[in-house]
């Protein structure tokens, strides 16, 4: 309404629209009793005993509180400090708030001890759906989480040093203090092992140790080098590789001396990386630090491939999480918004996609799950599930976490323009999703890593063989997939040109024959059907018909309770 040349009805103006058709936050959720998949999973591969603690973790990681912790963590990225006001080197990384809140909550759950604390029939599975549950919520800070968990096994190759360390490294609790590790009851374990020239090839590796005295495993050396990767450098101890008298060995590598003073690792910066922001990476150099070698000398790769084989898996776990937080969030997004006429997921190609990725993440899952019991078998002394794991850790970190990159795009694209912008999740998950794929030994690094276990035990691969036996004639389409990765794996012509293609089949029909292992007809059909039905390659959303979208779908929804 106007009653002069300068006065306009402020209503008219002002409002311009209501906010609607928008999908609610994913938040407020139990994101363990809303996985069927994951649920099915524990109880089939031991832990069933572990549902309560799996529930009230999932209740704690599904709450808007802590999905607040993953935004802000990442919003404020760790800062570097080398020296103090009045000049001192300090080599301090601070982190956000929110950042040791994940922590603490990561470490009083046990994430970093609990099957090593409590080692009983499916301990790992259960500690392996945990982590997968707070990996959702952030994954940077998962890091060290992985490798105060991974430690464990290389700490007890030397009594004298496992016997001071690990009870504090086991113990649960969190305490970011800058302080020497004696003044502490809970620790953090880090890792250097890479350095420029190298990489991947550690034996190339300059970094030197001195002996202090007798030298040996349990002795103190001096380490002179540097370190090109090395993540979360506030951790109180790391676990390093260098160059002594009798070869490349493993050393353990405290940021302070018993005595109180700094030891001097020098952080000269922090990475400037795509994703993992939260996650504090760093190039260091040892200035005469002081270590104590763990492991025979010149043995300092066995020694670590105790801790990178735990690393590994949790990369498969790490991995599998963000794909379930992709489905999960598409699948929220489209229940909640509409368009020409219907909602998006009643779409019938809005279906096909969101069951494709479903299918996605139960062929990673079970071959995570699966992996978990294996650990918890072998580790109680079954050689042939020790043998199944050999194979199964390259093989799953290989293929999981190469496809995540993959599924995260897709499931974004289901989310619209909000995808690509910083104030939701899928941007960060999608920066995320390369860094398991390269961290722990790449693609290349991982297939090679399987044709070497093959040709020094010969062995493993029966075991491989006898785990896909016990869905022989279960499934034509299977059945024929596995007689062509005979005949291929068979053939010794130009094995490490073929190597990747070798794993991918290895990697699928592992997935098809433990999801007919699980016993829903509905989805190891339609994923044995859509990954080696001959179609080639594919994008997500060209499921053949005939498939149960509905099922899929069903099971990836996070309001399933």
């Amino acid at each position: 309404m106007t009653t002069d040349n300068n006065t306009f009805s402020v209503d008219h103006l002002a409002h311009t629209h209501e906010v609607f058709n928008q999908s609610e936050a994913l938040e407020g959720i139990n994101s363990y009793a809303g996985d069927t998949a994951l649920r099915q999973g524990v109880a089939r591969h031991g832990a069933a005993w572990a549902e309560d603690a799996l529930a009230a973790h999932g209740e704690r990681c599904g709450s808007a509180e802590v999905i607040e912790w993953g935004f802000l963590a990442n919003e404020f990225k760790p800062q570097f400090f080398g020296h103090d006001r009045q000049g001192y080197r300090v080599d301090q990384v601070r982190y956000h708030e929110a950042y040791h809140r994940l922590m603490t909550l990561g470490l009083e759950a046990g994430l970093h001890s609990q099957p090593w604390t409590d080692p009983r029939p499916g301990a790992h599975v259960a500690r392996a759906a945990q982590y997968y549950l707070q990996a959702q919520v952030e994954s940077g800070h998962g890091c060290p989480l992985t490798m105060t968990f991974a430690a464990v096994p290389t700490l007890r190759l030397t009594p004298s040093v496992g016997d001071e360390w690990l009870p504090k490294v086991l113990a649960r609790g969190y305490d970011p203090r800058n302080v020497p590790h004696t003044e502490k009851s809970a620790l953090t374990i880090g890792m250097g092992m890479t350095e420029k020239q190298g990489g991947s090839d550690v034996r190339a590796n300059t970094t030197v140790a001195r002996a202090l005295g007798a030298g040996g495993p349990g002795g103190e050396y001096e380490l002179v080098g540097h370190k090109w990767f090395t993540s979360a450098p506030m951790c109180d101890a790391f676990l390093v590789l260098a160059q002594s008298d009798g070869g490349l060995s493993c050393f353990l590598v405290p940021r302070w001396r018993p005595d109180g003073s700094k030891n001097p690792i020098q952080v000269q910066r922090l990475k400037n990386k795509m994703g993992n922001i939260a996650n504090a990476s760093s190039e260091i150099e040892l200035r005469g630090a002081l270590g104590w070698m763990v492991g025979e000398e010149g043995r300092g790769v066995p020694a670590i491939i105790e801790m990178v084989a735990m690393t590994r898996f949790d990369c498969m776990i790490g991995s599998s999480a963000g794909q379930r937080q992709a489905v999960a969030q598409a699948v929220n997004h489209t229940l909640g918004r509409s368009a020409f006429g219907k909602r998006l997921v009643d779409q019938p190609l809005m279906r096909n996609v969101l069951a494709d990725l479903q299918l996605e993440v139960e062929g990673s899952l079970a071959l995570t799950l699966r992996m978990g019991e294996a650990l918890d078998r072998s580790l109680a002394g079954d050689e042939q599930e020790g043998l199944l794991l050999r194979l199964g850790l390259p093989t799953g970190k290989y293929w999981i976490c190469k496809r995540t990159p993959f599924h995260v795009y897709e499931a974004m694209e289901c989310f619209g323009g909000n995808g690509v912008t910083e104030d939701f999740i899928f941007a960060r998950l999608y920066r995320d999703a390369p860094i398991n794929a390269i961290w722990e030994g790449s693609g290349n690094v991982q297939a090679l890593d399987l044709l070497r276990a093959v040709a020094k035990s010969p062995e493993a691969l029966d075991a491989w063989h006898r785990e896909l036996a016990k869905t022989a004639g279960d499934h034509p389409v299977l059945d024929a997939a596995v007689a062509e990765l005979e005949v291929a794996l068979g053939n010794s012509d130009d094995l490490e040109y073929r190597a990747r293609s070798l794993v991918d089949r290895l990697a699928l029909v592992a997935q098809g024959s433990l999801l007919l292992q699980a016993g829903d007809a509905a989805v190891a059909d339609a994923f044995i059907r859509s990954r080696l039905g001959g179609s080639g390659d594919r994008n997500f959303g060209t499921l053949p018909r005939g498939v149960d979208v509905e099922a899929l779908i069903e099971r990836a929804n996070p309001h399933t309770a």
